[in-house]
């Protein structure tokens, strides 16, 4: 496999894309459009699925096409198409006018964009060395065998699910002042291993390992340990499986970053979304407690709170170097000392609520789907010279050390929630003192990141994430990461979830 990473696929432009976008545009300002934009995409998904060794599942989907948006008389238009032609291109943006005009009757607001500086001719690709897409399917398939035979050699491991999700992007936007072709990769690597007791019971782990934005690479050593997670994984489900129930209460908390991505997810991530806090979006858990209102005062957590949005960081699943407006990616700040600071933006809502311009948060996930205002790689900063988490632990004399997401719930304005895990480890006088079972923690948004009394520093730092964010009606999916150190929080209520389930 070459070490190098690949250019942009030829096959992506060696398609008539320029003179698309030419015939595109052209046609939408001879209709009057005060603004227009094209975009092409090729979307390459594969999923394969194991069980217990044996493949279950193998399914490749290609998405192709483009559409063309515009603003006319201050209303959206869009339409698009699968045939890349300069004639299809055409016809997408009279269809576009023609929806704009239509729509304009029942349009209350007029849509403005704010400006965002001419980047001409640009290409941009992610982070990666291995296009997955140039692995063969039979090398994917033993790899994942592999991995699965080594937990099945173990009497402790009953069952084993593993499955490998990979997705290569393309896309083509055009404006008339930025021209960019983009292509970034992603993979997902699961193995979940089952455990099953002579009385029935049963219990189930998941490696950590998060989805990235980096090639197949990733699987075989660049990355991540796979071998050694994969390795330990048995005598911890073992364990697991013989843990005693959590006692609820009140409990300091020490979590990882393969957990407490997913809090920094639902509970900021969203919640900072400005379309959200406007009440302009509701779909997929609701609005946002922190409305604009509060821009600059909200204590949103401790002092040492410092969360950031960001579009440029390496092997992110949602950096790209332009979003689907034409918007340079960037970095900035969302929470700074626990007080919310800003907001992710699309260039309307930048507009909208005098931002000045957007931070590069426009996404759609195919041609046939308008851009949305998406997420960006939402992260808590580790400290400069911050703890280890075995020194976080050392801190904690009754507490609970989380590892892996798993279930969560979030009430419609973002603020009460409860999450539970893959792996919790009961800390005692400092120390990890076994297993427990059936964890969950639940707070308000700002009483948890208010209890928030240490982060760790760099060397505990990982980028989490997930593929498969919803927004929007139609719905979208979007992939997005969230880079946070290992935290030491006091006094987090604690459920037993076994007990609230027979409850």
């Amino acid at each position: 496999m070459d070490d190098h990473q690949p250019g942009i696929d030829p096959g992506f432009t060696a398609l008539p894309l320029r003179d698309c976008a030419d015939a595109a545009l052209a046609q939408a300002r001879a209709l009057g459009a005060q603004h227009a934009d094209f975009r092409a995409e090729r979307i390459a998904v594969q999923q394969i699925r194991l069980s217990d060794g044996n493949l279950q599942t193998l399914f490749d989907a290609d998405d192709t096409g483009l559409a063309v948006r515009v603003i006319v008389d201050g209303t959206w238009g869009f339409a698009s198409v699968v045939d890349l032609t300069p004639d299809a291109a055409a016809l997408a943006a009279r269809q576009a006018v023609e929806v704009a005009r239509v729509a304009k009757a029942m349009n209350t607001e007029p849509i403005e964009l704010a400006p965002e500086p001419a980047h001409g001719d640009v290409t941009w690709l992610s982070a990666y060395q291995t296009d997955p897409f140039t692995v063969s399917v039979g090398d994917k398939v033993a790899l994942l065998a592999d991995w699965s035979r080594s937990l099945l050699s173990h009497d402790a491991v009953s069952h084993v699910d593993a499955s490998l999700q990979q997705v290569k992007e393309h896309k083509f936007y055009c404006d008339g002042a930025t021209t960019a072709i983009q292509q970034r990769v992603r993979v997902h690597p699961v193995v979940n291993a089952v455990a099953v007791a002579d009385d029935g019971r049963f219990d189930t782990m998941r490696t950590l390992a998060p989805p990235a934005g980096r090639g197949y690479e990733y699987l075989t050593g660049t990355g991540w340990d796979f071998p050694a997670e994969l390795a330990e994984l048995p005598e911890l489900l073992a364990a697991k499986l013989a843990a005693p129930g959590v006692r609820p209460g009140r409990y300091d908390l020490v979590i990882d970053p393969s957990n407490l991505w997913l809090t920094i997810h639902e509970s900021i991530g969203h919640a900072t979304e400005l379309d959200r806090a406007l009440g302009y979006e509701a779909a997929y858990a609701g609005t946002s407690f922190a409305t604009p209102d509060k821009l600059g005062t909200l204590k949103y957590g401790s002092d040492i709170m410092h969360i950031t949005g960001d579009r440029t960081a390496e092997h992110g699943l949602a950096t790209v170097g332009y979003d689907d407006e034409g918007v340079a990616g960037q970095s900035w700040d969302l929470i700074r000392g626990g007080i919310l600071v800003g907001y992710q933006l699309d260039r309307r809502m930048a507009r909208l609520r005098g931002f000045g311009r957007s931070n590069g948060c426009a996404f759609a996930d195919a041609a046939a789907h308008m851009p949305l205002q998406r997420m960006a790689n939402v992260s808590l900063r580790p400290a400069p010279d911050g703890a280890s988490a075995e020194d976080l632990i050392a801190r904690v004399e009754n507490g609970i050390y989380i590892l892996g997401d798993k279930s969560w719930s979030i009430d419609m304005q973002r603020y009460n929630f409860q999450f539970t895990g893959q792996r919790f480890f009961k800390i005692t006088s400092g120390r990890l003192d076994g297993q427990l079972r059936d964890v969950a923690y639940q707070a308000t948004t700002t009483d948890f990141w208010g209890s928030m009394e240490a982060v760790g520093g760099p060397q505990t730092y990982l980028l989490g994430g997930a593929f498969n964010c919803g927004k929007g009606q139609p719905g979208q999916v979007a992939p997005v990461s969230h880079g946070c150190p290992a935290v030491l929080l006091r006094g987090v209520r604690v459920l037993n979830t076994a007990e609230e389930g027979a409850a």
